[in-house]
């Protein structure tokens, strides 16, 4: 269980880390800070986008061990199972996040900041703690 255990929480800490660096990219201007502002209708499909999954990916990622199937999965497998589903469950929070600052960025507008901020805070419901490893695999 250590092996899962340290595996997503290098996953959790580099996901995390990448997005840091890309504020600071952002704030160094590094990046094309504002290069597609005044796009108003690629800013409105991507704003629409990005909120859509926000509101989807947050609740199925903090209810996914709950489903049976993958439930059933992680007691029976333990951690095989545990690592892959908890790579997934820590990607639905984080590639958003990544893409949401690369869009405040891009495009100047807080909402997308506002959406990474809250996935940011909604990864710490899934934090890998050897705990919740352990519990997760328990039948």
């Amino acid at each position: 269980m250590n092996r899962a255990q340290k595996i997503l929480m290098m996953s959790f800490v580099m996901g995390i880390a990448l997005t840091l660096a890309m504020a600071v990219a952002g704030e160094m201007n590094w990046l094309p800070v504002g290069k597609w502002q005044g796009n108003s209708n690629l800013e409105f499909i991507v704003l629409t986008v990005m909120e859509l999954a926000l509101i989807c990916l947050i609740p199925l990622a903090l209810r996914l061990f709950k489903f049976k199937k993958i439930k059933q999965q992680l007691v029976e497998n333990g951690e095989p199972a545990l690592i892959k589903w908890g790579l997934i469950r820590l990607d639905m929070l984080i590639f958003p996040m990544f893409l949401n600052t690369l869009f405040y960025y891009l495009f100047g507008n807080n909402s997308f900041g506002v959406m990474a901020v809250i996935l940011l805070l909604s990864l710490f419901f899934v934090y890998p703690s050897k705990k919740r490893c352990k519990t997760e695999v328990e039948p």
